[in-house]
């Protein structure tokens, strides 16, 4: 078979439905709690698993928001926790990542260099795991609430309940600081802290409207394209947007502003969403959503615009590994697409890791 039509093939498969995939569960047993390290991943306790990422080191890390820790799963299938105590807190800085508290990790990435940065959320903080010392430290915030900083060093700045973060393709890091309603960057070299998007106060955001001075309504997660731009879902505001970083413009892409969990196999914009927490983008520029008050898995087909049901059946539960759509989540958060094109979930409130390959 020629390689583009492979391609086109594979792209249709993902595209139409989510027939022919299967989901499984590769971390957790359902039930709540903190067990399991050293042994299989599928046999251990997890709890609420937010953010899902393959390190540079082929293992997957994911964050326990209730569970206080940073776990990873190796390639053989082993679970170890890389930071965290397990208590909440704010404490462990400037020394090993094992020893540190947490209070809520919403989300994890990591840096070109390999080194581990997490939304500290009610924290109020990034802070970041030197991977090869294991040390912990602040890269972002004070640890109180405010709005405050840009213009200075990030770690002086003060944060309003971050949730996510991205690298950018130049290596600056964006976080979506939800609780002040704006998107603001850091300047990896200077350590400098500005507002990139928003106002400071929730808004409607236009179609092609200027990314200074237009509001966003609840910024919740993003993501970049290989073409460099930024993609957005916003929580309270149930839509997605396109940043245009050449152009500075904001494109609306899916999402009417209404919660609710309707469109499939329609136009993405004249659908709605249920408080989007999650974005992840496949090679073909697919968007999927970690739609998590609709307990499913959603995608914006970029070619056609229509909106597609991935995962899940609208109803919150823990369901069966097989067919996608009969497999019942329960408020989702992380989503990844890994190398290989599948689909990583942290299906948080069914304490369980999932994977929809294809």
């Amino acid at each position: 078979m020629k390689p583009i039509l492979a391609l086109a093939l594979i792209s249709l498969a993902l595209c139409q439905t989510a027939h022919g995939a299967r989901i499984e569960t590769i971390a957790g047993t359902g039930t709540a709690g903190f067990s399991g390290d050293g042994g299989p991943a599928t046999q251990a306790k997890i709890d609420n698993p937010f953010g899902v990422v393959r390190g540079p080191d082929n293992a997957l890390y994911f964050c326990e928001y209730t569970g206080q820790r940073i776990r990873k799963i190796t390639p053989d299938g082993r679970i170890h926790t890389v930071a965290g105590n397990g208590k909440t807190g704010y404490t462990g800085d400037n020394g090993p990542a094992t020893d540190a508290s947490f209070n809520k990790p919403h989300e994890l990435r990591f840096d070109r260099a390999g080194n581990l940065f997490i939304t500290d959320m009610s924290n109020n903080a990034i802070r970041k795991i030197d991977m090869t010392s294991g040390v912990i430290t602040t890269f972002a915030g004070t640890g109180k609430a405010g709005y405050s900083g840009d213009g200075g060093a990030a770690v002086n700045a003060r944060l309003n309940k971050p949730h996510s973060l991205q690298f950018a393709p130049n290596g600056d890091l964006y976080i979506c600081d939800i609780g002040n309603h704006v998107i603001r960057r850091i300047d990896v070299k200077s350590g400098v802290i500005t507002t990139f998007a928003g106002t400071g106060k929730a808004g409607a955001t236009p179609d092609n409207s200027p990314v200074k001075g237009t509001p966003l309504k609840g910024p919740r997660t993003i993501e970049f394209d290989t073409a460099g731009d930024m993609w957005l879902a916003t929580r309270e505001g149930n839509q997605v947007f396109r940043f245009d970083m050449k152009r500075e413009r904001i494109h609306h892409i899916a999402g009417t502003g209404k919660k609710g969990f309707s469109g499939h196999d329609g136009p993405a914009k004249q659908a709605t969403l249920s408080g989007p927490k999650g974005i992840a983008i496949d090679e073909q520029g697919n968007i999927y959503l970690a739609d998590t008050e609709s307990h499913s898995v959603r995608m914006v087909e970029l070619k056609t615009g229509k909106l597609r049901l991935i995962a899940g059946t609208g109803q919150k539960g823990d369901g069966p590994d097989g067919d996608p759509l009969k497999c019942a989540l329960a408020r989702l958060h992380g989503i990844y697409v890994d190398r290989d094109g599948s689909l990583l979930i942290g299906d948080s409130e069914a304490h369980k890791v999932r994977r929809i390959v294809w």
